[in-house]
């Protein structure tokens, strides 16, 4: 059996201010609630204990600080998808919401499913997807000035000072984003320098998308095979479909991984050319029938399978030795 079971269970809602905390004592609920701080960190350590299973939801960053300290004192920490409980909840036909019966919630599944050890990532990952997080913030700015330029330019009058302040900032806005991508690049090729060499082997990836999926597979160091890549980055099917009456599209799930996707699917234009066996799939659907985005969709998910069998294989792309990997099932 697992050891990790004998490991009392805490369950914990996470606000931005406060922790809801559920938690057994000789067989019976108690709840308390502390501040969601390095004081009330040490507040919910005395209650409980250190050597505790603490299941809480991925809610944004407030979760992390605590995380991290719980992990620093010796606790296991399950960090989920604040989808999977939701599900869970739905599944037993619970009424009503409240701070108290989601922590309690949270305590329930942890007793019931065990669910898999959080780990901190490396600091190098951490503030790297903080810098691809200001990245992000950088281009929906430049996408709202470039908005209202546009609409300026359609008036019948124009004036030239809000004119050049927009083009100012959409400069500077660039001159910003170039900087932070230089920066976030040059982190991930120090850490991932033969990673990154490995995947720009393959045609189609450049050194770009090579570091920003290293960076969104947290260097598959936790990947155990490429349909969780492939799940990972919101590229897996989904079918719907229900008897002879619903015969849905069957469509990708989208769930997460938005920015690599986007990036793939820009590779995957050049893939269907350079990848000798990108270009055989996209060749084989479009002969099928399939509409281009479809058949370019396969070529991302081909792409990511490459990217898995090269990494944990050690070796570059060769196209005439691709088919002949085995891929961990």
């Amino acid at each position: 059996m697992d050891a990790s079971l004998s490991f009392p269970v805490v369950g914990i809602d996470v606000s931005k201010a406060t922790l809801a905390v559920c938690y057994l004592h000789d067989e019976q609920l108690q709840h308390v609630e502390v501040g969601n701080t390095p004081a009330g960190f040490q507040q919910l350590v005395q209650a409980c204990g250190h050597h505790c299973r603490f299941v809480m939801e991925a809610t944004g960053t407030y979760y992390l600080a605590l995380a991290y300290y719980l992990h620093e004192q010796g606790g296991q920490v399950a960090v989920l998808n604040p989808l999977v409980i939701k599900r869970f909840i739905q599944m037993h036909l619970s009424k009503g919401k409240s701070d108290r019966k989601d922590a309690q919630w949270l305590l329930r599944y942890g007793q019931q499913q065990a669910p898999k050890v959080w780990q901190p990532d490396e600091t190098v990952l951490v503030e790297c997807r903080q810098l691809e997080q200001v990245t992000e913030q950088l281009v929906k700015q430049k996408t709202m000035v470039c908005n209202s330029l546009e609409a300026l330019m359609r008036q019948p009058v124009i004036s030239p000072v809000a004119r050049q302040r927009l083009e100012q900032t959409k400069r500077w806005l660039d001159e910003q984003m170039q900087g932070v991508e230089a920066e976030l690049l040059a982190l991930l090729e120090q850490r991932f320098a033969p990673e990154i060499a490995l995947l720009c082997s393959i045609p189609g990836i450049g050194r770009k998308t090579a570091g920003m999926l290293l960076l969104f597979a947290g260097g598959f160091a936790h990947l155990d095979n490429y349909r969780q890549l492939i799940a990972k980055a919101g590229l897996s099917p989904r079918e719907h479909t229900s008897g002879a009456s619903i015969r849905g599209k069957v469509r990708i799930t989208k769930m997460g991984g938005g920015l690599i996707r986007g990036k793939l699917f820009r590779c995957s234009f050049s893939a269907k050319k350079s990848n000798a066996a990108c270009k055989a799939l996209y060749d084989r659907l479009v002969a099928k029938g399939k509409n281009g985005k479809v058949a370019l969709i396969a070529v991302c998910n081909k792409l990511l399978k490459q990217a898995f069998a090269i990494i944990k294989s050690g070796v570059p792309y060769q196209a005439d030795f691709c088919s002949t990997l085995v891929l961990p099932l």
